[in-house]
């Protein structure tokens, strides 16, 4: 099963609503490794976070999940620590540091990145990057890549 939705995003998927992403990331979560960072890279509306939405629910998290934004990360807890980071608005990576979410990530963890590209030089190297598009008749599509 692992191979298989790995395998699959990485061949690309592409998905005509919120719910089918959202299943994919359910099913991804299942398999991911203990400790992991997933950088979801896509420009507005391609659907980062509707993806991390059904990571929270697969990674057994009831609460709303939203982006945030404002708030930089959330935390939430289920069968492993979802730290949900938006660095959209940090300006390095350095800024990383200043926040102490290392401090935040309680294994079994699980970070999800939107706009990881500003923090591009803080990411581990082990990090499964996910691509998220859009295309003109309005669905979402995602590729992995390693």
């Amino acid at each position: 099963m692992a191979t298989n939705i790995c395998a699959r995003l990485r061949a690309g998927i592409t998905t005509a609503s919120a719910r089918a992403t959202q299943a994919l990331a359910v099913e991804l979560a299942a398999v991911l490794p203990p400790d992991s960072t997933l950088a979801l890279h896509g420009d507005l509306g391609t659907g980062k976070t509707t993806f991390v939405q059904g990571l929270a629910r697969g990674l057994g998290v009831h609460e709303p999940v939203t982006s945030p934004t404002f708030n930089i990360f959330t935390i939430h807890r289920g069968t492993r620590t979802l730290v949900h980071l938006d660095a959209y608005r940090l300006q390095s990576a350095k800024e990383i540091d200043d926040l102490l979410l290392e401090d935040f990530l309680v294994s079994p963890w699980c970070l999800a990145i939107e706009w990881p590209e500003k923090i591009a030089t803080w990411i581990p190297p082990g990090a499964l990057h996910l691509d998220l598009g859009i295309t003109p008749d309005q669905r979402h599509t995602l590729r992995l890549r390693s």
